[in-house]
């Protein structure tokens, strides 16, 4: 029994080692490399001086490190360890366990979190020869492993470096150290396999090319051309959140461009696609020239420039072909026909319903801005109360833009002055930045208990003492116009 265990061990360890440059682990020290303490968060050196107090292992991983090699201030401090979650809870006292299908412990500082997770080992059909069904996507993946199992199950090699605080050393197991320097994208052990277990990697190669200034591996590159169709089988949420990261990045645009160039651009945004394909055949050539391109190029500069841009405005731009040929036809069944333009593209998608009402709003909204006459101002003031009214105005003041068009820029610079006196949105997440937040409800008083004796003529007096009160209180006295005035501010 024991040799069977050993054996299977060995086998499982062989397995993986495949995937690695440095079964063994290579160490790069301090005369090696660029990280300084001084650059980390001292609250995330605690966490692993205490782990590894108990003889856990722990390291700083991923993102953070990648970020610190080069040059750049991580905007997260990941730790990853050999403690299992419940261990890292007996530990401290400060953190909350999270997540269903992997447990993850977030430790809680003020300001702050910082997320502690598990080494976790490489999916099952990794370590397998052959795969029958040709069926690699990750449905579960809430098995613990070992350091090197889990620098072997990450998405590129330059997120899978372990930075060690105590000999203030580099862990590398998979070449992600020699990858920074050669300036390259390249993916853990088989491409086909890698997109076909996790296909939003192929949008993150993408992303991670442009905001790094780093070229895609030649096997990598052509892994994405070939297996582009596999991000149809993508969580639709998930896709949503690494579009709502992508938005706050200031390259969209350039995003955007590599997306087209590796032909991604026509998978996750089909319709919009189909749109540029139809005016130029070569759009992929020269993205930047197109409608979309220059409108988020525009996006972008303002964005850079200190604008507010929330993701609703983002996916306006982004189906605004869709709908734009639209505004030129009857103009009486606008918002039935944007409704039936926009649904396919709304259930592929996964956008939600509140949102895809939104989105909605805003495309009826675009011609209400070339009212700008004193005849209207009544009912443009109206129309300035809205909640999607921002949103709204920045997409028209940017397609204006974006085409060249004086008239139209004239016209938003005349709907800007009255932007002056109403807050921006102040949310990134799609579907938070115009949502109304309730009005604090007055608790109601509390109860009185009654006096045994004589306690009826006591409440008797105690409620008409109540009923002057209320009465000498005017209807919108200062206390309510305060209340209203800020709850229409918090909105």
């Amino acid at each position: 029994m024991f040799k069977f265990l050993t054996s299977l061990f060995r086998k499982k360890a062989d397995s993986v080692d495949s995937f690695l440059m440095y079964p063994e682990g290579k160490r790069y020290y301090r005369e090696s490399h660029s990280i300084r303490r001084a650059n980390i968060d001292e609250d995330a050196i605690k966490i692993i001086n205490r782990l590894n107090k108990f003889r856990y292992k722990a390291y700083l991983v991923g993102g953070g490190v990648r970020d610190l090699l080069m040059g750049k201030r991580p905007k997260d401090f990941d730790i990853v360890t050999s403690a299992t979650p419940n261990q890292i809870k007996r530990i401290f006292n400060n953190c909350r366990i999270i997540g269903k299908r992997f447990k993850i412990v977030h430790i809680i500082f003020k300001g702050k979190i910082i997320e502690v997770s598990t080494f976790r080992s490489l999916p099952e059909h990794r370590l397998e020869k052959h795969k029958a069904d040709n069926d690699y996507l990750i449905k579960r993946d809430n098995s613990f492993g070992t350091a090197k199992e889990d620098a072997a199950r990450r998405d590129f090699t330059i997120n899978s470096l372990f930075y060690d605080p105590k000999n203030d050393s580099i862990l590398d197991y998979v070449g992600g150290f020699e990858d920074i320097q050669k300036k390259i994208v390249r993916v853990i052990g088989d491409p086909d396999i890698s997109f076909k277990e996790d296909p939003v990697r192929m949008l993150r190669a993408v992303k991670f090319s442009v905001l790094l200034g780093l070229d895609i591996e030649k096997k990598t590159k052509l892994a994405i051309k070939k297996n582009r169709l596999e991000l149809e089988k993508s969580s639709t949420a998930r896709l949503l959140e690494e579009y709502n990261k992508m938005f706050r990045t200031w390259k969209t645009s350039i995003i955007f461009e590599g997306l087209a160039e590796n032909h991604l651009l026509d998978v996750l945004f089909k319709e919009p696609a189909d749109k540029l394909k139809k005016t130029d055949v070569e759009w992929r050539e020269h993205f930047m020239d197109t409608p979309l391109g220059k409108r988020l190029a525009v996006t972008d500069k303002l964005l850079s420039a200190r604008e507010e841009m929330t993701p609703a405005i983002f996916y306006s731009l982004i189906f605004y072909d869709i709908v734009k040929d639209l505004y030129e036809n009857d103009r009486g069944h606008l918002a039935h026909n944007i409704k039936e333009s926009l649904q396919p593209v709304f259930e592929r998608m996964g956008i939600p319903k509140r949102e895809q009402d939104n989105l909605v709003k805003i495309f009826i909204s675009q011609p209400r801005f070339q009212v700008t006459d004193d005849e209207k101002e009544r009912q443009n003031s109206f129309f300035k109360k809205k909640d999607y009214f921002y949103d709204a105005f920045m997409v028209y003041k940017i397609v204006a833009i974006s085409e060249g068009n004086e008239s139209a820029v004239q016209t938003a610079f005349f709907w800007e002055i009255s932007l002056r006196q109403r807050p921006k949105p102040d949310s990134h997440q799609f579907g938070q930045q115009n949502r109304k937040k309730e009005p604090n409800k007055k608790r109601p008083p509390r109860k009185k208990h009654r006096d045994r004796r004589g306690g009826g003529n006591q409440n008797q007096n105690t409620a008409q003492d109540n009923n002057q009160s209320d009465s000498g209180k005017q209807p919108g006295s200062t206390s309510d116009r305060q209340f209203s005035d800020s709850d229409s501010e918090e909105t």
